[in-house]
């Protein structure tokens, strides 16, 4: 495994943006890739897939946003490492919390890029996260290790009954969005995230890697 970035935005750089593609035939993130090219062919929209320094097939903690940013395409990755503030803020309460990088796995409710090209960032609309249950249940079956989810943002939270009804028992942690957005509204937003990483990381402390 490469190094891990010790500092949020990492991909900024062009180099470890192009170290980073050369990761992408990594066999830990090759089913999640295959689903993001399956979701992408039947929603005519590019999937960003999984960073391969992260734990891909592997991973005991999901951690579920709500939409890709316009950005996105920049690197074609769901990572902590782009260079946008939401990343930058994740980076930072995910290395807060002490959770390995190799037991996450960092995913959208809507995986697909909702975005017109040079559009602002939005919300997901109901008819696409809508549209977007069904790939939830083929995700999770490829997540044997799972032992916590965590839904970041309404959107994403709102998943927490088919995560449930999918993988019955497994813990589900809902958190506020870490977009600067709502993490400048108040204090008690960051707080409530730290809260709710550290219940996740008391959970993946409790379990077998």
């Amino acid at each position: 495994m490469k190094a891990e970035p010790q500092a949020p935005k990492a991909l900024a750089d062009p180099d470890a943006l192009a170290a980073r593609r050369a990761l992408i035939g990594a066999p830990h993130i090759a089913p999640i890739r295959a689903l993001a090219d399956r979701i992408a062919a039947e929603r005519g929209a590019p999937v960003p897939v999984p960073d391969p320094l992260d734990g891909g097939v592997g991973a005991r903690m999901l951690l579920l946003l709500e939409t890709p940013g316009p950005a996105v395409l920049r690197t074609g990755f769901v990572t902590r490492d782009s260079a946008n503030g939401t990343a930058a803020n994740l980076f930072r309460f995910l290395a807060e919390a002490s959770i390995a990088r190799a037991d996450t796995l960092i995913w959208n409710v809507v995986p697909w890029l909702i975005h017109e090209a040079g559009a602002l960032n939005r919300a997901p609309r109901r008819a696409e996260v809508a549209a977007a249950a069904p790939y939830l249940a083929p995700l999770l079956d490829l997540l044997p290790r799972l032992a916590v989810a965590v839904l970041a943002g309404r959107f994403a939270g709102e998943a927490a009954p088919a995560v449930a009804a999918i993988r019955p028992g497994l813990p589900v942690i809902r958190v506020p969005h870490p977009s600067p957005t709502y993490v400048c509204t108040s204090p008690d937003v960051p707080a409530r995230i730290r809260k709710g990483l550290a219940e996740a990381a008391a959970i993946l402390g409790r379990t077998a890697r």
